[in-house]
């Protein structure tokens, strides 16, 4: 187990046993540029490229143990980047599950999906990556049991609202808060706010 691993779950970070198999098995080193691979294993956000960073993994360890992501759901990657959460959630969902993946930067969603087949998830049926824009989320393959937002917005689109199963979870960040949804009817939410958080936009046409 890697020294960051080892340090999130000191710090409270990580605690469910699928998301700590999957920060173990799943090296953040192969979703960063080449020049900053020695960085790779620090706790702090790093860029990737055309002003997007891949998160620091102490937040994404927060937001996933807030999603509780499961074998075998539907789960939706808003904001895929680097590939990094992408491939998270689909050592997680395995092979009974699906992961979209959704990026609307064309250079990017390629970047992410090139780290992602390193560990043979699209091969297996696992991932499936798209260039969209995040806000509207991926109708075509919804309703999802959960849904991961990787930047920030004002406020939770609709159409992610609207995407979500009864039941199902979606975390996202919304200012400087990560904001956790749990869909308790067709028109009924539960949410809940945790502030002192930054992220880069959700960049909304």
């Amino acid at each position: 187990m890697s020294k960051l691993v080892n340090d999130l779950m000191r710090k409270g970070y990580l605690k469910n046993d699928l998301i700590i198999d999957a920060f173990s098995e799943i090296n953040r080193i192969e979703f960063v540029p080449k020049e900053l691979e020695l960085e790779a294993e620090d706790d702090v956000a790093l860029p990737i490229g055309f002003g997007q960073t891949i998160s620091q993994p102490l937040v994404v360890a927060f937001m996933m143990e807030l999603l509780e992501p499961q074998r075998g759901q539907n789960i939706l990657d808003v904001g895929t980047g680097s590939g990094w959460t992408t491939a998270l959630l689909a050592y997680i969902a395995g092979k009974d599950g699906k992961v979209i993946g959704i990026e609307r930067i064309k250079e990017l969603k390629e970047f992410g999906e090139k780290n992602v087949q390193k560990f043979n998830f699209i091969e297996k049926g696992i991932v499936e990556f798209y260039e969209a824009e995040g806000s509207k989320g991926f109708p075509e393959k919804a309703p999802f049991d959960r849904i991961l937002v990787s930047a920030v917005s004002y406020e939770v689109p609709q159409a992610l609202k609207d995407q979500l199963k009864i039941g199902g979870k979606l975390v996202m960040p919304i200012r400087n808060s990560i904001v956790y949804v749990e869909k308790k009817g067709e028109t009924e939410f539960y949410k809940e706010e945790f502030p002192g958080f930054y992220f880069v936009p959700l960049i909304i046409d």
